[in-house]
């Protein structure tokens, strides 16, 4: 169980305490400690090539790090207590008609999902549906993270930077197979609004071939169980055409195309004031927009937004003025949008906090 430092570093990760059973040798190796029986292959949760370690904090690495035992409680706790039944008539009260939720790919093994991943994420999901059909509110089920990962960040359960989703059929095929499952699952359900075949694909990890592969048959495995449920297909990040479903989407009835627009994640918006800010929304963004939104295509959605941005100590008018903004231009997205996200520790991600505290007021 020795490892030597290469180019690519294969390491073999202690699933309860992933820092104390990795100790360096002087001879420049590491010694890797694992306390329960593994194969040292690469189908054990437990071993990986590092390709990217920069503090990745997402469910992999909590079920990974804590282990089993430990990371079970904390998010049965997380699931029962962070969203509740209280939410979903604050959603519906304040005038919203749909949630959009997350899910990893693991929840169509639920309650024995692969390690390290724990059981519990699909029963949340029950009560989710539950709660949404007795407060009249649509469910989006969002695939967030899909087997091998879509992109490189935490939100789609990378392990540790690496994207291979794609790059087999086996993983495709795997995907489609969740996507047969939580259509069946909830197909009966008068809330099921969408199922959205996955979040965010990174341009070009992954392909524009394959991804196409994969929408065609994940709509077809919506189909299967559900002729008037919405299938939500996202455009791929980094791709430099925003068009390249259109086509596809629009042959199949029911389809919606999904962009995430944010003033954030991009150098240029760091010198930004806040007229620059509104202007780049009303302006780019709007015309971005409208490329996708035509009138014999499939339907159009805005699934993430958020009224953040790089503009230090901004006015509280300033922030309704920038939501405001944003409101007026994704509204003329033909299927709607989704603010991300309903609850967050940091304010201006809340949109709980910002309807309570009158930054955001949504129009009747």
């Amino acid at each position: 169980s020795k490892l030597y430092l290469r180019i690519k570093i294969k390491v073999f990760m202690r699933q309860s305490h992933s820092v104390d059973g990795v100790q360096a040798n002087k001879d420049a190796s590491l010694t890797a400690d694992y306390g329960q029986r593994t194969s040292w292959g690469d189908d054990d949760p437990s071993v990986f090539v590092v390709t990217r370690v920069t503090g990745l904090q997402g469910e992999y690495q909590i079920c990974n790090g804590y282990g089993t035992t430990k990371a079970t409680p904390i998010l049965r706790n997380h699931w029962s207590t962070y969203i509740v039944e209280a939410d979903f008539r604050f959603i519906s009260e304040s005038g919203l008609t749909a949630v959009r939720i997350p899910v990893g790919w693991w929840i169509a093994n639920d309650p024995r999902p692969p390690a390290p991943y724990v059981g519990g994420s699909l029963k949340t999901l029950d009560k989710a549906f539950k709660w949404a059909e007795k407060y009249n509110l649509g469910v989006i089920i969002d695939l967030h993270a899909a087997p091998g990962s879509q992109n490189p960040f935490e939100h789609s359960s990378s392990k540790d930077g690496s994207q291979d989703w794609g790059t087999t059929d086996t993983n495709i095929a795997q995907t489609v197979q969740v996507v047969d499952f939580l259509a069946s699952r909830y197909a009966k359900s008068p809330s099921l609004l969408a199922v959205e075949l996955m979040n965010e694909p990174l341009a070009p990890g992954v392909s524009l071939e394959s991804l196409k592969t994969y929408y065609r048959d994940g709509y077809n495995a919506v189909r299967k169980h559900s002729s008037d449920a919405y299938v939500i297909m996202s455009n791929r990040l980094s791709s430099p055409d925003p068009t390249e479903f259109l086509g596809l989407a629009g042959g199949l009835p029911g389809s919606v195309i999904d962009v995430h627009y944010y003033a954030l994640f991009n150098n240029m918006f760091d010198t930004f004031t806040v007229q620059q800010n509104i202007d780049f929304i009303k302006t780019n963004y709007s015309s971005d927009l409208s490329i996708v939104t035509r009138e014999n295509g499939p339907l159009t959605f805005v699934g993430e937004w958020v009224a953040e941005w790089k503009v230090p100590n901004a006015a509280k008018q300033e922030f309704q003025m920038f939501a405001n903004a944003q409101m007026d231009v994704y509204e003329r997205a033909t299927f709607g949008w989704a603010y991300w996200t309903l609850k967050n520790v940091n304010n201006h991600w809340s949109m709980e906090w910002m309807i309570n505290n009158g930054y955001i007021s949504l129009k009747n």
